[in-house]
């Protein structure tokens, strides 16, 4: 209980307790509320910078913290997709293959620490966040705002389907590689698992 009321897990909760409410906000807005709806959703992707750095400033990085933050970065991501899309706002087909992407390197990731192989960030999958981030934002501003330029939304959502093909591709290479019994056995530290747990998302 003392791990979870720490002040970099309190903030990675209030991710968790406000995605719902983010949601909520989205569909029952309207357009001209959209800005309002950018400025939360930002705000709440911001906290999962914040809370790693203060854990790691503080010397409060818990398991319990490596473990929720990942959850709660995916469940923000996913739940503002599908929001988008029952506005309409985005293509459920590309929201399904984009989360499906998240589920599948989630277990991945977790087969991958329960046997101590370490599987590095790659630059592949920091450009999917970014875009990801990008893509929402852009969406959800929509044609009301973005006039013309609303098509951005799209063009960057394709950007993400792409990112997250490759990215997820190339992760999937590189795990079977190591869990491979031809593979090299390279024992791993607490501190690597701990960066693992940390970038769990890219």
């Amino acid at each position: 209980m003392k791990e979870l009321l720490g002040l970099p897990n309190l903030i990675t909760l209030t991710r968790i307790f406000v995605t719902p409410l983010l949601v909520s906000f989205l569909l029952t807005s309207g357009d001209e509320r959209a800005i309002l709806g950018v400025f939360l959703f930002l705000a709440a992707s911001m906290t999962d910078a914040l809370d790693g750095y203060l854990a790691r400033k503080h010397g409060q990085v818990t398991n319990v913290g490596k473990l929720l933050d990942p959850i709660a970065d995916k469940l923000l991501n996913c739940a503002v997709f599908i929001a988008l899309v029952q506005l309409g706002l985005a293509p459920a087909w590309i929201v399904y293959i984009i989360i499906s992407r998240e589920i599948i390197i989630t277990a991945l990731r977790a087969k991958a620490l329960q046997k101590k192989l370490i599987i590095e960030a790659s630059w592949i999958g920091k450009l999917k966040t970014l875009a990801q981030t990008c893509a929402i934002v852009l969406l959800m501003l929509g044609r009301k705002h973005l006039g013309v330029y609303s098509l951005l939304g799209k063009a960057v959502l394709w950007l993400v389907l792409i990112f997250a093909i490759w990215s997820g591709c190339a992760y999937l290479v590189k795990f079977l590689r190591m869990d491979s019994p031809k593979a090299p056995v390279v024992p791993a530290d607490s501190s690597s698992l701990a960066k693992e747990l940390q970038h769990s998302d890219k």
